[in-house]
Protein backbone atom coordinates (compact mmCIF):
# COMPACT_ATOMS: atom_id res chain seq x y z
CA UNK A 1 0.00 0.00 0.00
CA UNK A 2 1.19 3.33 -1.09
CA UNK A 3 0.06 6.31 1.76
CA UNK A 4 -0.92 9.51 0.60
CA UNK A 5 -0.57 12.95 2.75
CA UNK A 6 -3.47 12.29 3.95
CA UNK A 7 -2.95 8.33 5.20
CA UNK A 8 0.39 10.06 6.96
CA UNK A 9 -1.78 12.22 9.20
CA UNK A 10 -3.66 9.12 10.71
CA UNK A 11 -0.68 6.83 11.20
CA UNK A 12 1.64 9.88 12.48
CA UNK A 13 -0.63 10.37 15.54
CA UNK A 14 -0.28 6.96 16.76
CA UNK A 15 3.23 6.96 15.55
CA UNK A 16 6.73 6.84 18.11
CA UNK A 17 8.08 10.29 17.58
CA UNK A 18 11.50 11.28 15.86
CA UNK A 19 13.37 9.14 12.82
CA UNK A 20 11.63 5.96 13.85
CA UNK A 21 8.49 7.46 12.25
CA UNK A 22 10.76 8.28 9.14
CA UNK A 23 12.31 5.15 8.26
CA UNK A 24 8.94 3.07 9.11
CA UNK A 25 6.95 4.64 7.15
CA UNK A 26 9.32 5.75 4.17
CA UNK A 27 8.87 2.12 2.35
CA UNK A 28 5.18 3.12 2.45
CA UNK A 29 4.73 6.44 0.43
CA UNK A 30 5.90 7.85 -2.98
CA UNK A 31 6.55 11.22 -1.50
CA UNK A 32 10.58 12.01 -1.39
CA UNK A 33 12.47 11.67 1.81
CA UNK A 34 12.31 15.41 2.74
CA UNK A 35 8.83 15.83 1.46
CA UNK A 36 8.17 12.99 3.47
CA UNK A 37 9.63 14.46 6.63
CA UNK A 38 7.69 17.75 6.06
CA UNK A 39 4.46 16.02 5.60
CA UNK A 40 5.04 13.96 8.96
CA UNK A 41 6.44 17.36 11.23
CA UNK A 42 2.37 18.96 10.26
CA UNK A 43 1.45 16.50 12.23
CA UNK A 44 3.63 16.48 14.74
CA UNK A 45 4.64 13.41 14.63
CA UNK A 46 8.60 14.17 13.62
CA UNK A 47 10.97 16.74 14.37
CA UNK A 48 14.82 15.41 14.49
CA UNK A 49 16.80 16.13 17.61
CA UNK A 50 20.47 15.36 18.54
CA UNK A 51 20.62 17.51 21.04
CA UNK A 52 21.46 15.69 24.42
CA UNK A 53 21.75 16.74 27.92
CA UNK A 54 22.55 20.30 26.60
CA UNK A 55 25.12 19.31 23.95
CA UNK A 56 24.78 19.29 20.31
CA UNK A 57 25.53 16.44 18.47
CA UNK A 58 26.21 16.55 14.44
CA UNK A 59 27.55 15.26 11.24
CA UNK A 60 30.07 16.50 9.14
CA UNK A 61 28.41 15.67 5.66
CA UNK A 62 28.94 14.52 3.31
CA UNK A 63 32.03 13.32 4.38
CA UNK A 64 30.42 10.66 6.85
CA UNK A 65 28.87 9.44 3.71
CA UNK A 66 32.11 9.08 2.06
CA UNK A 67 32.98 12.06 -0.47
CA UNK A 68 32.61 15.77 -0.83
CA UNK A 69 29.84 16.48 -3.20
CA UNK A 70 26.33 14.71 -3.26
CA UNK A 71 22.68 15.56 -4.26
CA UNK A 72 21.71 17.71 -1.64
CA UNK A 73 18.05 15.84 -1.46
CA UNK A 74 19.67 12.39 -0.90
CA UNK A 75 22.27 14.22 1.88
CA UNK A 76 18.84 15.46 3.79
CA UNK A 77 17.35 12.37 3.44
CA UNK A 78 20.10 10.61 5.21
CA UNK A 79 20.64 13.89 7.86
CA UNK A 80 16.98 12.91 8.69
CA UNK A 81 17.28 8.99 8.91
CA UNK A 82 20.54 9.83 11.34
CA UNK A 83 17.65 12.01 13.72
CA UNK A 84 20.19 14.51 13.49
CA UNK A 85 19.41 18.82 13.99
CA UNK A 86 22.71 20.05 12.98
CA UNK A 87 25.64 19.27 10.67
CA UNK A 88 29.03 21.27 9.41
CA UNK A 89 28.77 21.09 5.39
CA UNK A 90 30.67 21.28 2.66
CA UNK A 91 30.04 23.90 0.53
CA UNK A 92 30.16 21.41 -2.77
CA UNK A 93 26.26 19.99 -1.90
CA UNK A 94 25.13 23.55 -2.04
CA UNK A 95 27.06 25.07 -4.64
CA UNK A 96 25.59 21.70 -6.77
CA UNK A 97 21.98 22.55 -5.67
CA UNK A 98 23.28 25.94 -6.95
CA UNK A 99 24.12 24.65 -10.63
CA UNK A 100 27.93 24.45 -10.10
CA UNK A 101 30.16 23.89 -13.00
CA UNK A 102 32.24 21.82 -10.89
CA UNK A 103 28.87 19.69 -9.56
CA UNK A 104 29.01 15.94 -9.45
CA UNK A 105 32.60 15.84 -10.01
CA UNK A 106 32.36 17.28 -13.44
CA UNK A 107 35.85 18.99 -14.32
CA UNK A 108 35.72 23.48 -13.97
CA UNK A 109 39.27 25.22 -13.60
CA UNK A 110 39.74 28.14 -11.73
CA UNK A 111 38.39 30.73 -13.76
CA UNK A 112 35.28 29.52 -14.50
CA UNK A 113 34.05 28.73 -10.89
CA UNK A 114 35.51 32.75 -10.70
CA UNK A 115 32.87 33.82 -12.82
CA UNK A 116 30.28 31.34 -11.65
CA UNK A 117 30.35 32.30 -8.14
CA UNK A 118 30.41 35.91 -8.97
CA UNK A 119 26.80 35.33 -10.12
CA UNK A 120 25.27 33.38 -7.57
CA UNK A 121 22.04 34.77 -6.13
CA UNK A 122 21.78 35.07 -2.78
CA UNK A 123 18.00 33.83 -3.06
CA UNK A 124 18.82 30.67 -4.13
CA UNK A 125 21.29 30.12 -1.15
CA UNK A 126 18.12 31.34 0.87
CA UNK A 127 16.32 28.75 -1.03
CA UNK A 128 18.82 26.46 -0.02
CA UNK A 129 18.49 26.92 3.35
CA UNK A 130 14.81 27.09 4.04
CA UNK A 131 14.66 23.45 2.47
CA UNK A 132 17.32 22.43 5.41
CA UNK A 133 15.43 24.33 8.28
CA UNK A 134 12.05 23.28 7.10
CA UNK A 135 12.75 19.88 7.56
CA UNK A 136 14.72 20.60 11.06
CA UNK A 137 18.07 20.59 9.98
CA UNK A 138 20.45 23.52 11.25
CA UNK A 139 23.13 24.36 8.63
CA UNK A 140 25.67 25.67 11.53
CA UNK A 141 29.45 25.67 10.02
CA UNK A 142 29.92 25.63 6.23
CA UNK A 143 33.50 23.78 4.98
CA UNK A 144 35.38 24.95 2.19
CA UNK A 145 38.02 22.99 0.77
CA UNK A 146 40.50 25.16 -1.22
CA UNK A 147 39.84 28.64 -0.06
CA UNK A 148 43.09 30.04 0.15
CA UNK A 149 43.23 29.89 -3.67
CA UNK A 150 40.34 31.77 -3.89
CA UNK A 151 40.34 35.46 -5.02
CA UNK A 152 39.69 38.31 -2.39
CA UNK A 153 35.82 38.16 -4.75
CA UNK A 154 35.50 34.77 -4.03
CA UNK A 155 36.45 34.55 -0.26
CA UNK A 156 34.11 37.35 0.29
CA UNK A 157 31.94 35.23 -1.51
CA UNK A 158 32.44 32.25 1.03
CA UNK A 159 31.17 34.50 4.10
CA UNK A 160 28.42 35.92 2.28
CA UNK A 161 27.45 32.22 1.16
CA UNK A 162 27.54 30.77 4.88
CA UNK A 163 25.56 33.44 6.87
CA UNK A 164 22.83 33.64 4.84
CA UNK A 165 22.56 29.56 4.51
CA UNK A 166 22.59 30.52 8.49
CA UNK A 167 25.98 29.09 9.62
CA UNK A 168 28.02 30.53 12.86
CA UNK A 169 30.81 29.88 11.44
CA UNK A 170 32.84 28.78 8.49
CA UNK A 171 35.60 25.85 8.19
CA UNK A 172 39.00 25.10 6.21
CA UNK A 173 42.47 23.59 7.08
CA UNK A 174 44.73 25.37 8.52
CA UNK A 175 47.91 26.78 6.96
CA UNK A 176 50.45 29.28 8.97
CA UNK A 177 50.58 31.23 5.60
CA UNK A 178 47.17 32.19 5.35
CA UNK A 179 45.42 32.32 8.50
CA UNK A 180 46.00 36.08 8.27
CA UNK A 181 44.24 36.76 5.42
CA UNK A 182 41.37 34.66 5.88
CA UNK A 183 41.18 36.12 9.53
CA UNK A 184 40.85 39.74 8.02
CA UNK A 185 37.85 38.79 6.01
CA UNK A 186 36.04 37.38 9.18
CA UNK A 187 36.93 40.39 10.84
CA UNK A 188 35.15 42.13 8.07
CA UNK A 189 32.20 39.91 8.09
CA UNK A 190 32.10 39.37 11.96
CA UNK A 191 31.73 35.05 11.01
CA UNK A 192 33.99 33.08 12.71
CA UNK A 193 36.35 30.70 10.79
CA UNK A 194 37.22 27.12 12.76
CA UNK A 195 40.37 26.09 11.12
CA UNK A 196 40.48 22.43 11.48
CA UNK A 197 43.76 21.16 12.64
CA UNK A 198 45.53 17.27 11.80
CA UNK A 199 48.17 15.28 13.52
CA UNK A 200 50.55 18.34 12.88
CA UNK A 201 49.24 21.02 14.28
CA UNK A 202 50.24 22.11 17.46
CA UNK A 203 48.28 24.57 20.08
CA UNK A 204 50.78 26.83 18.90
CA UNK A 205 49.80 26.80 15.28
CA UNK A 206 46.03 28.13 16.46
CA UNK A 207 47.45 30.61 18.87
CA UNK A 208 49.12 32.17 16.39
CA UNK A 209 45.81 32.32 14.18
CA UNK A 210 43.99 33.86 17.13
CA UNK A 211 46.66 36.54 17.32
CA UNK A 212 46.08 37.59 14.10
CA UNK A 213 42.43 37.97 13.82
CA UNK A 214 39.81 38.43 16.37
CA UNK A 215 37.39 36.27 14.50
CA UNK A 216 40.30 33.33 14.00
CA UNK A 217 39.20 30.42 15.68
CA UNK A 218 39.87 26.37 16.18
CA UNK A 219 38.24 23.59 14.51
CA UNK A 220 39.38 21.10 16.74
CA UNK A 221 39.76 17.77 15.90
CA UNK A 222 40.02 15.41 19.35
CA UNK A 223 41.33 12.34 17.44
CA UNK A 224 44.34 14.17 15.39
CA UNK A 225 44.85 16.56 18.03
CA UNK A 226 45.93 12.98 20.23
CA UNK A 227 47.18 11.11 17.61
CA UNK A 228 49.90 14.01 16.77
CA UNK A 229 50.49 15.71 19.98
CA UNK A 230 50.16 12.82 22.66
CA UNK A 231 48.31 14.61 25.22
CA UNK A 232 44.30 15.17 26.15
CA UNK A 233 42.93 17.64 24.42
CA UNK A 234 41.50 18.80 27.51
CA UNK A 235 44.06 21.36 28.92
CA UNK A 236 43.56 23.12 25.35
CA UNK A 237 39.76 23.36 25.20
CA UNK A 238 39.66 25.11 28.81
CA UNK A 239 42.10 27.20 27.97
CA UNK A 240 40.68 28.49 24.45
CA UNK A 241 36.91 27.20 24.48
CA UNK A 242 35.98 30.65 23.53
CA UNK A 243 37.78 30.06 20.20
CA UNK A 244 36.82 26.67 19.51
CA UNK A 245 33.99 26.77 16.76
CA UNK A 246 33.60 23.32 16.95
CA UNK A 247 34.86 19.66 17.77
CA UNK A 248 35.35 16.86 15.65
CA UNK A 249 34.67 13.93 17.13
CA UNK A 250 37.27 10.36 16.27
CA UNK A 251 39.39 7.96 18.24
CA UNK A 252 42.75 7.58 17.04
CA UNK A 253 45.50 5.99 18.98
CA UNK A 254 48.68 8.23 20.10
CA UNK A 255 52.20 8.36 18.19
CA UNK A 256 50.45 9.12 14.91
CA UNK A 257 48.15 6.08 15.51
CA UNK A 258 45.79 4.89 13.44
CA UNK A 259 41.62 6.06 13.21
CA UNK A 260 39.70 3.43 15.06
CA UNK A 261 36.57 2.75 16.70
CA UNK A 262 35.32 4.65 19.83
CA UNK A 263 36.81 3.13 23.02
CA UNK A 264 39.60 1.15 20.79
CA UNK A 265 42.03 4.53 20.67
CA UNK A 266 43.63 7.04 23.11
CA UNK A 267 41.20 9.81 22.14
CA UNK A 268 39.07 10.79 25.62
CA UNK A 269 35.87 11.20 23.78
CA UNK A 270 33.63 10.83 26.91
CA UNK A 271 35.54 13.11 28.84
CA UNK A 272 35.30 15.33 25.98
CA UNK A 273 31.66 15.42 25.94
CA UNK A 274 31.01 15.41 29.83
CA UNK A 275 33.80 18.76 29.74
CA UNK A 276 31.25 20.02 27.19
CA UNK A 277 27.63 19.17 29.12
CA UNK A 278 29.37 20.72 32.17
CA UNK A 279 30.57 23.94 31.38
CA UNK A 280 27.46 24.28 28.66
CA UNK A 281 29.81 25.99 26.20
CA UNK A 282 28.54 26.62 22.90
CA UNK A 283 30.51 23.80 20.85
CA UNK A 284 28.82 21.22 19.14
CA UNK A 285 30.27 17.55 18.45
CA UNK A 286 30.24 16.82 15.21
CA UNK A 287 30.84 13.09 14.19
CA UNK A 288 33.66 12.43 11.71
CA UNK A 289 33.88 8.80 10.30
CA UNK A 290 37.07 8.24 8.91
CA UNK A 291 38.00 4.57 10.06
CA UNK A 292 37.16 1.30 7.87
CA UNK A 293 34.47 -0.31 10.09
CA UNK A 294 32.79 -3.16 9.43
CA UNK A 295 29.81 -2.33 8.43
CA UNK A 296 28.90 0.84 5.80
CA UNK A 297 29.48 4.50 6.11
CA UNK A 298 25.96 4.72 7.30
CA UNK A 299 25.73 1.69 9.44
CA UNK A 300 29.17 2.93 11.50
CA UNK A 301 28.35 6.73 11.81
CA UNK A 302 24.66 5.24 13.71
CA UNK A 303 26.80 3.38 16.09
CA UNK A 304 29.25 6.74 16.61
CA UNK A 305 25.72 8.68 17.09
CA UNK A 306 24.59 6.27 19.55
CA UNK A 307 28.05 5.92 21.41
CA UNK A 308 27.76 9.90 21.57
CA UNK A 309 24.26 10.16 23.15
CA UNK A 310 24.87 7.20 25.67
CA UNK A 311 28.17 8.94 26.82
CA UNK A 312 25.96 12.20 27.84
CA UNK A 313 22.77 10.32 28.93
Amino acid sequence: MKLTRRDLGKLAAAAIPGAGVFNALQAQTTLPGPELFNALRAQGAAKPNSKVAGVQIGLNVPYNFGGRDMNPDELLERILKMNVNAVEMRSQPVENFLGSPAANGQKADAETMRKWRASVSMDRVAAFRKKYEDAGVLIEIVKYDGIYNMSDAEVDYCFTLARTLGARAISCEIDAKHTQRIGQFADKHKLMVGYHGHAATTPEHWEAAFSQARYNGANLDLGHFVAGNNVSPIPFMKQHHARITHVHVKDRKYCNGPNVPFEQGDTPIKEVLQLLKQNKWPITAYLEYEYKGAGTPVDEVKKGLEYMRAALA
